[in-house]
Formats: structure tokens, C-alpha cells, sequence
């Protein structure tokens, strides 16, 4: 099993744009994969995973400011959770994109994910895959 933390805000896959001069990601959706990328060589290196995978990713956001007292508190303690964007699914495709040809050959190796949206004090993402065996 990898365990993997990406600190900050989770950032979802923007929309490719479209121009005369061809298609490209945008510069954030850019950053936060190799942000990913790089977070991941630096804690497991080269390690490639074989075989069907799993993939568990928690995306913590940021508790707004202005929300009222004990609402906040229902936020911290997973009572209240996020249903603004981005979609988990996007969140997602951000993580599986950047991992792809790091952590495993081919994101069509995952057979089993998981997304979950919480608010927290400390905005990350948490990210486990492991092996299906």
C-alpha cells in the first residue's frame, strides 16, 4: 500500500482549451500534477505498481471564513461536507492523471476508486492505492 499527501488546496482537471495554436491543459490543472508527480518521487521514487489497483483519494477543503461558529465545527468534525466545486470526479481525474506512468503503468490498471470530499483546517489531498489481489 502507498500512502501519499499532497498539502494545499485539491485542485479538479480543468477543461482542455481549445486554440488556433492547438489544445493545452491550464497552468493550475499543469502545476498541481507535477506537484503530484513530484511529492510522490520524492517519498517512493521509482516504485511502479503491476497488476489491478486500487485507489482511495480523500480531498480536504478549506473551511470558508465565513461561515457561522458551529457550523465550522460541523464542518472540521465531517458533519457538514463540501457540495461546491469541483466535482469529486474531476478531483480524481487530476490524481490519476498526474500518477499515471509514476505510480503505475496505466491508470487502466485501477479496477476500484474511491473519492470523498471533506472541509477541514488543513486543505490536502490524502491519496492510498494498493494492489487488488
Amino acid at each position: 500500500m502507498i500512502k501519499l499527501t499532497i498539502p494545499g488546496e485539491p485542485v479538479a482537471k480543468g477543461r482542455p482549451r481549445v486554440t488556433r495554436y492547438g489544445t493545452y491543459t491550464p497552468e493550475k490543472t499543469k502545476n498541481y500534477e507535477t506537484l503530484v508527480k513530484e511529492l510522490y518521487f520524492m517519498e517512493h521514487g521509482q516504485t511502479l505498481l503491476e497488476g489491478e489497483l486500487s485507489i482511495d483519494i480523500k480531498a480536504y477543503f478549506r473551511i470558508p471564513k465565513s461561515a457561522a461558529k458551529t457550523k465550522k465545527l460541523h464542518m472540521a468534525s465531517g458533519k457538514i461536507r463540501p457540495t461546491k466545486r469541483p466535482d469529486w470526479d474531476n478531483v480524481g481525474k487530476t490524481v490519476t492523471d498526474a500518477l499515471n506512468g509514476v505510480a503505475y503503468e496505466d491508470d487502466s490498471q485501477i479496477v476500484s476508486a474511491t473519492v470523498e470530499k471533506y472541509y477541514s483546517n488543513e486543505p490536502r489531498t490524502e491519496i492510498k492505492i494498493g494492489r487488488i489481489d
